[in-house]
């Protein structure tokens, strides 16, 4: 079926390419009018008749002419229902496009990536950067310290005190001591060296060598040992015992668990508290007297040894106890709870000069044999003495200033007495030779009698 040709005006949805509109091909005839249907085309003025030869050659080449024209319009003419336009503008109802909550889901969608990429690519920057961060800090102040600080009484004794590791046939263990001369005399505490068959001394520069054994005794819990070969020795000053009051700030320094070289710090709690220590071995041998000073610095196992210090960093005793909780307590605390006790230096300086010169340490006494049971207020003297001999020793100091069995010592110098143990303490606290004046509780009558002490070998 031939197409069929239209005249009317364009839609005005589509429009036609530039320079096609009345482009023509030479020869071709006009759009017919719309009456003319495709197939049924005619021309509107006929020629005149000719002959019949001629009429079928025009009529041939009319034909042709026709079928050429048509030919042309198709390939000029736009088609807007053909399979391909060429251009179009469609002006009607627009789709649906992107709604209110997308939009704002693919903005916050959108932030939320860049701010992921600006923050990894800043941290990436900031670690690639030369320059460091770096945050506020005080300036390195003077590291000098007052002499009478803790810090300032450390940095002057450490250097003097020593690490004592301990080798025994079945048992080890750690305590501490100080240096007291420049020949290498260290003291300590008896029950860190009784039983040692190896010590070895460690400085606070981490120095290590062997030490021997010079003298001990275990009623006063001290023992002096010696290194040799050392050099740089810094020993520690002493001081007076008799100058501490309660109240003075102390430091300790020792070995607690084996933590060498540590500070605590407290004051004095109180003077001439008499402790008792050891008692082990269960025959009494191996048992301590000690006129205390107790503080509340912190002292633990590995302390024992160590030195007390004042304010002046100068030695006022030496730790050797602790107090915890009662062994049946479940709530016991194995550790320091502020009740820590310390041979004074005046008893120890004593005591370290007879170990360095003989081996061996002397005891005061008084020549009597104490009843340990009797349970009243005060030291009671025997019936007998050991092996049924008097319990008083003849020709002693207390049968020559008139002491009998059965009296009951209830005084040394004025401070009360309260038991046999605190009389012992009381009597060791003084050196062999000093007087002292017993108060003596005797049927019911109280009598003062002067006393010189004796001496007598220690264990």
């Amino acid at each position: 079926m031939a197409d069929r040709q239209q005249t009317d005006p364009a839609p005005q949805w589509w429009s036609r390419p530039d320079g096609t509109t009345d482009a023509r091909r030479e020869g071709v005839p006009s759009p017919r009018p719309e009456s003319a249907t495709d197939g049924e085309a005619q021309d509107e003025v006929r020629p005149a008749p000719q002959d019949e030869a001629q009429d079928e050659a025009q009529g041939e080449a009319q034909g042709e002419a026709r079928a050429d024209a048509q030919a042309a319009v198709r390939a000029v003419r736009y088609d807007p229902w053909g399979d391909q336009p060429l251009h179009a503008v469609d002006r009607g109802r627009r789709g649906p496009g992107f709604r209110l909550w997308q939009v704002a889901a693919l903005a916050a969608a959108t932030a939320l990536l860049a701010g992921g990429i600006g923050g990894y690519l800043g941290v990436l920057a900031e670690r690639q950067s030369s320059t460091r961060l770096e945050l506020p800090q005080a300036a390195v102040a003077d590291k000098g310290r007052a002499p009478e600080s803790v810090a300032g009484i450390a940095a002057t004794a450490l250097p003097g005190v020593v690490t004592l590791h301990v080798r025994g046939a079945s048992s080890s263990g750690t305590g501490t001591g100080f240096v007291l001369d420049q020949q290498g005399h260290i003291l300590t505490n008896n029950h860190v060296v009784a039983d040692a068959k190896e010590i070895a001394v460690t400085f606070s520069t981490g120095e290590s060598v062997t030490a021997e054994l010079v003298g001990r005794d275990s009623g006063y819990d001290l023992a002096v040992v010696k290194v040799s070969g050392v050099r740089g020795l810094q020993p520690l000053s002493l001081g007076n015992s008799e100058n501490v009051k309660v109240g003075d700030p102390v430091v300790a320094i020792g070995a607690p668990f084996d933590l060498s070289n540590t500070v605590t710090a407290g004051i004095i709690s109180a003077t001439g508290r008499p402790v008792t220590a050891g008692g082990d071995k269960g025959d009494g041998s191996d048992i301590s007297y000690v006129d205390a000073l107790q503080t509340d610095a912190p002292i633990n196992p590995g302390n024992s040894g160590g030195p007390l210090l004042d304010a002046k960093a100068h030695v006022v005793g030496i730790n050797s106890a602790i107090r915890g909780a009662d062994k049946d307590d479940p709530a016991r605390q194995g550790g320091s709870i502020g009740l820590g006790f310390a041979i004074p230096i005046n008893q120890g300086k004593r005591v370290a000069e007879e170990l360095i010169r003989t081996g061996r340490a002397t005891h005061p006494v008084i020549g009597v044999t104490l009843d340990m049971q009797y349970t009243g207020d005060g030291a009671r003297v025997g019936d007998k003495g050991e092996d049924g001999k008097p319990a008083v020793t003849a020709g002693g100091p207390a049968a020559r200033a008139g002491v009998k069995a059965g009296d009951v010592i209830t005084k040394v110098d004025g401070q009360r007495v309260r038991g046999g143990d605190e009389l012992i303490i009381k009597i060791r606290a003084h050196r062999p030779g000093d007087p002292l004046t017993l108060t003596v509780l005797r049927e019911g009558r109280e009598r003062t009698l002067e006393v010189v002490l004796g001496s007598a070998n220690g264990s």
